[in-house]
């Protein structure tokens, strides 16, 4: 299991996902689930993957293979080539799906779910930023003001603070902030959901990553803001009205 989310604001785009693919008593596995395809002055593009670790990693390799030709020339229908994020995802889709055509089969005979799901997102220069979430099927629906934010994988321990918090006009701080008190709040409840977190930031029109950051074991500011969260909800908690009884 993992955890990925991302948030579409006015101000730009926020990525963040667990590291946790696998969780038992003596048995963790670690594996970056955030792929980001860029040409600086020319697009940033952001991947986050959940479900079948084999899947997710055979649809990265093989759009990172197809992205340049053989003499190294950028592939005009490849991640970096096509000028529409919308074709970008289309080709995402369609990947997913040549890829459980290829493995579902062997995999469903030993129980064993092939299905994958993407966030994807970013921003080609000359158009604006959007989101897509991508399912397993290879069909997807882009974000809107309404519905900004995307979560695929654990993600019911820590979507009742985004949908609290995070809106389209939330500043890149606070929902980059809002994201981390969610990925707390689902590591407290599910112990395969883990560090590292990783974390992007992408600034509208800028066209390159500028924040980027991984969370490990012992970081005193991720530490920091999940006392001051627990400490928050008691305070809270402690001056809410009692029940009316009579």
């Amino acid at each position: 299991m993992t955890y990925c989310v991302a948030a579409l604001t006015d101000q730009g785009i926020v990525f963040a996902s667990d590291s946790r693919t696998n969780a038992g008593v003596d048995h963790l596995a670690t594996y970056s689930k955030m792929t980001v395809f860029d040409a600086p002055n020319d697009r940033v593009v952001v991947l986050l993957g959940a479900g079948n670790l084999a899947s997710t990693q055979s649809v990265i390799s093989l759009l990172k293979l197809r992205m340049k030709s053989e003499q190294g020339e950028v592939n005009a229908n490849g991640m970096l080539g096509l000028r529409s994020l919308y074709d970008i995802a289309t080709l995402v889709g369609d990947t997913v799906r040549e890829v459980i055509v290829r493995d579902g089969p062997s995999l469903t005979q030993q129980n064993i779910d092939p299905g994958c799901t993407f966030i994807l997102g970013g921003q080609i220069n000359g158009k604006s930023q959007r989101l897509f979430h991508i399912y397993p099927q290879g069909n997807f629906i882009e974000s809107s003001v309404d519905t900004n934010f995307f979560q695929i994988g654990e993600t019911k321990y820590g979507k009742p603070i985004i949908d609290r918090v995070v809106k389209y006009d939330t500043s890149l701080k606070d929902a980059a902030k809002c994201l981390l008190v969610s990925f707390n709040s689902t590591m407290r409840s599910n112990l395969s959901v883990g560090l590292p977190i990783d974390l992007l930031v992408y600034e509208k029109d800028a066209l390159r990553v500028t924040l980027r950051r991984r969370f490990v074991e012992d970081d005193a500011y991720y530490a920091e803001i999940g006392r001051f969260w627990s400490k928050g909800l008691q305070r809270v908690f402690a001056e809410a009205p009692d029940v009316p009884w009579d």
